[in-house]
């Protein structure tokens, strides 16, 4: 009916003000009047608008431009939006998003450096591509950092270029910004065939020219070319589908609460960002903007702050933009009610990745197998292991939270407490945080992944802050080389090198320039041990610590047992054990868990910035791959048929799509993936690290086992130490979205299969009697002639109807 798109002027509800004025106008110039039924919002001012305006849906960025696309043009494989202030590359799968890329804070390739070039050579905006076509040449720019490409255009300028062919040689290189230096995605033959336009910036038709061209030379020799497409309605594109997703309201019943165009364009507002915002509900103290709304329209149901450091005028409400849901609001009373029902949504939503990097932490309790203190002390040797046995209970021992400890610790902790090391003495380095990896990451010379980079810093947090609080005599930081583990048929339980070797470089660090480990009295040990063989983990921990603890091998047997009974505990128990009570009441309730298939050490906060906490926050149990139940009755139903197939010989084998299986980590994913994708009402999340060399060859194994099945999958790649927040939060919106439309179709489905369940015995149970009164009217008959049949109704023919009766239900109930 109308539509309009203007270039932000930096205030989100001016905009939209005048927006909905320009939109109104073109209505009742047509001398039309409009029944608003529901209204959508987009963008990075969603939520505040939504509550500005009445509007019935804040739909994120993501989904609204896949929406829009989907809406138009089938089988889309690859969304690309260029706006004025971002670039996002949304890759689909099945209608859903599967991936995409952000760019939120480099200004190279996005509409608005255009923008401004044009701008700096006074051609109107509108103008670009026509004064663009009109160059005979065009320098060539290199790709990448926009502050650099501004130089260019300066040298450019004194070699005599024309504005024209400089304007022309920027939308030349904006495609390689958009694919090469933002997304780096070279090969984009690997994201799908068919790509769509959208975003403000596909109306400078100079810059689509350069898109399309770009996009087509990267598929010559390819068996399929690539399909280019601009949206119809390319800058309207996010606007679209966030009206959609308000339609699609309406139709399950809801009403809207717009407040209407005329009240919208008499709003008035009042924004406040100072000292009197700040908010003090937690250490972090931060800035908020108060925004004071008024319109015409009176919210009943709005309750004005009790205490306030910024007065709110009568009538007025007020919106708080703030960094978490605490400084929404003034009132600590309100304050606490949001924070309980926080509490309360974790408590009814457990994050075992949250419990598991807690608990492996814990010191077991152990019994006691230690050597009786010797009654005879002859010889030196005898008073010398006396004496260490004596000093046993007061060593203090400090492992760092890091790698492969977050699943292996309680064989250590099991093992040093029941031999008499008190539990308040095993303790360990901080969580990761961004100020424990800026205070120790200087000493690293080389750049592994994050979490390798993470040994030297939870080191440096040992000696320089648990040691100052009071002295470790120890520092004990292995090198394990092979895992524990329940899978069957795998070549290999090894670890990745790199992560096995860590302690050996952390040592390296903090030795090179003299030994800080023996200035601060501490000895390191950085011990080579194989976890997976009892009987040589065995002997490397006796002659690590016979001559520390005064070992008999016996003891040390005995000790080494405790720390394998203290982790089946903490797997079998402790993790397995509660998570298989919250994967039965999802199957209850018909709800779903997200899994996270990652590393034992993204159970790490600080590795994996909190993401899964964001998904328990919308109502989603968390799993860690290894608090998977694994009770018979739970992997027979899954993978029995496969077993009984000859396709895998036992339900822990990932044989059937995984060959090279020498790293226990990696093989663990698989396994996850393969039991995600079997079980209805679990999805897959997978994190990986930046330059993990492990996970590179297995994501394509990964996504395809989860996807064959129709279970959705979704994905952050190439996490490292930075915290993408903006991104972060887009993602987990987006995927919050898709898993809400997901669950209503799982009930959905569910709800008419059971119908049509129903269905079926009805009209069976309405067979049977059909067929019996037959039978008695004809022993009616009989009796009549005196014969006295056989009375039967077979099996046989009960089940030759019943493909009858489904085809009959067909044209009732079918879908």
């Amino acid at each position: 009916l109308a539509k309009t798109y203007q270039l932000s002027k930096g205030n989100p509800i001016e905009d939209t003000m005048e927006v909905l004025t320009k939109l109104d106008r073109q209505i009742r110039d047509q001398g039309a009047e409009l029944k608003i039924l529901g209204v959508g919002t987009t963008g990075y001012a969603k939520d505040i608008l939504k509550d500005v305006v009445g509007a019935d849906a804040a739909l994120v960025e993501t989904v609204a431009h896949t929406e829009a696309g989907l809406h138009f043009y089938d089988d889309i494989d690859v969304i690309c939006d260029v706006g004025g202030q971002d670039i996002k590359i949304i890759i689909l799968k099945n209608g859903r998003v599967k991936d995409f890329k952000l760019n939120t804070q480099c200004s190279a390739g996005n509409g608005y450096f255009l923008q401004s070039t044009a701008q700096g050579f006074n051609v109107p905006v509108e103008q670009y591509a026509d004064t663009a076509f009109g160059a005979k040449g065009f320098p060539s720019f290199g790709y990448g950092c926009a502050v650099f490409m501004q130089s260019d255009i300066v040298d450019f300028q004194r070699q005599g270029w024309k504005p024209e062919e400089i304007m022309a040689g920027l939308c030349n290189v904006l495609p390689k910004n958009i694919w090469l230096y933002v997304s780096q995605i070279p090969n984009l033959s690997a994201i799908g065939t068919r790509f769509l336009l959208q975003g403000g910036t596909q109306y400078n038709l100079a810059a689509v020219k350069a898109q399309v061209d770009f996009i087509e030379s990267r598929f010559k020799g390819k068996d399929v070319p690539a399909e280019v497409i601009v949206h119809e309605h390319c800058g309207e594109a996010g606007a679209i589908g966030a009206a959609l997703e308000a339609g699609r309201l309406w139709d399950n019943g809801r009403q809207s609460t717009f407040i209407g165009l005329e009240a919208a364009s008499k709003i008035q507002y009042k924004t406040t960002r100072n000292e009197n915002t700040r908010c003090y509900f937690c250490k972090n103290k931060c800035l908020r903007t108060f925004i004071d709304v008024k319109t015409s329209l009176v919210n009943l149901d709005y309750k004005p702050p009790s205490k306030t450091k910024v007065p709110l005028e009568a009538g007025a409400q007020r919106l708080i933009i703030a960094t978490c849901e605490k400084g929404t609001v003034e009132n600590i009373d309100e304050m606490r009610q949001i924070k309980g029902n926080l509490d309360r949504v974790k408590k009814e939503n457990p994050n075992f990745v949250e419990m598991a990097a807690k608990a492996v932490f814990r010191v077991p309790d152990a019994p006691l197998v230690a050597d009786p203190l010797p009654k005879f002390q002859f010889t030196a040797a005898q008073k010398k292991r006396a004496e260490l046995m004596k000093k046993r209970g007061e060593i203090r021992i400090g492992m760092p939270r890091v790698l492969n400890m977050y699943s292996q610790t309680p064989v250590f902790t099991g093992y040093f407490a029941s031999l008499g090391i008190k539990a308040e003495n095993i303790v360990y380095s901080d969580f990761t945080s961004e100020e424990l990896y800026k205070e120790g990451a200087k000493r690293g010379a080389i750049d592994p992944c994050f979490p390798s980079k993470l040994g030297i810093p939870h080191v440096h947090n040992l000696l320089y802050k648990v040691h100052a609080k009071k002295p470790l005599d120890i520092i004990f930081f292995p090198m394990i080389d092979c895992l524990t583990s329940d899978l069957k048929a795998t070549q290999q339980s090894r670890s990745c090198p790199t992560v096995a070797t860590t302690p050996a470089a952390v040592k390296a660090a903090f030795t090179k320039e003299g030994d800080l480990f023996d200035e601060k009295g501490i000895v390191f040990l950085d011990t080579f041990v194989n976890i997976s063989r009892p009987e040589l983990l065995e002997r490397q921990l006796y002659n690590q610590f016979k001559d520390i603890f005064g070992l008999s091998p016996e003891e040390n047997h005995r000790a080494v047992m405790e720390g394998y009974r203290a982790l089946d505990i903490f797997n079998n128990v402790t993790m397995r054990g509660q998570a298989r009570e919250v994967l039965e009441q999802l199957e209850r309730e018909d709800r779903l868990g997200v899994v996270l298939l990652g590393r034992p050490y993204h159970n790490d906060p600080g590795v994996n910035h909190e993401i899964m906490e964001e998904f328990q926050k919308l109502g989603y149990p968390v799993f860690t791959e290894d608090c998977l139940p694994i009770d018979d009755d739970i992997i027979w139903r899954l993978f029995g048929d496969e077993v009984e197939a000859g396709e895998i010989p036992h339900p822990m084998a990932i044989t059937d799509v995984w060959k090279n299986s020498y790293s226990e980590n990696t093989s663990r994913k698989i396994w996850a993936a393969k039991y995600v994708a079997r079980h209805p009402n679990l999805v897959a999340l997978e994190l990986s690290s930046f330059k993990c060399g492990h996970d590179a060859p297995i994501y394509t194994v990964v996504e395809e086992i989860v996807e064959h099945s129709g279970t959705p999958y979704f994905c952050f790649k190439d996490i490292d130490e930075n915290k993408p927040t903006g991104s972060i939060k887009i993602r987990v919106e987006t995927i919050g979205y898709f898993l809400k439309r997901y669950r209503e179709d799982m009930v959905r489905n569910k709800q008419k299969a059971t119908t049509i369940e129903e269905q079926l015995r009805e009209f069976e149970a309405r067979l049977r009697r059909q067929m019996l009164r037959e039978k008695l009217d004809s022993l009616g008959g009989a009796f009549e002639s005196g014969a006295m049949p056989q009375i039967h109704v077979s099996v046989g023919q009960l089940a030759a109807s019943k493909p009858a009766a489904e085809r009959e239900l067909e044209g009732v109930a079918g879908d």
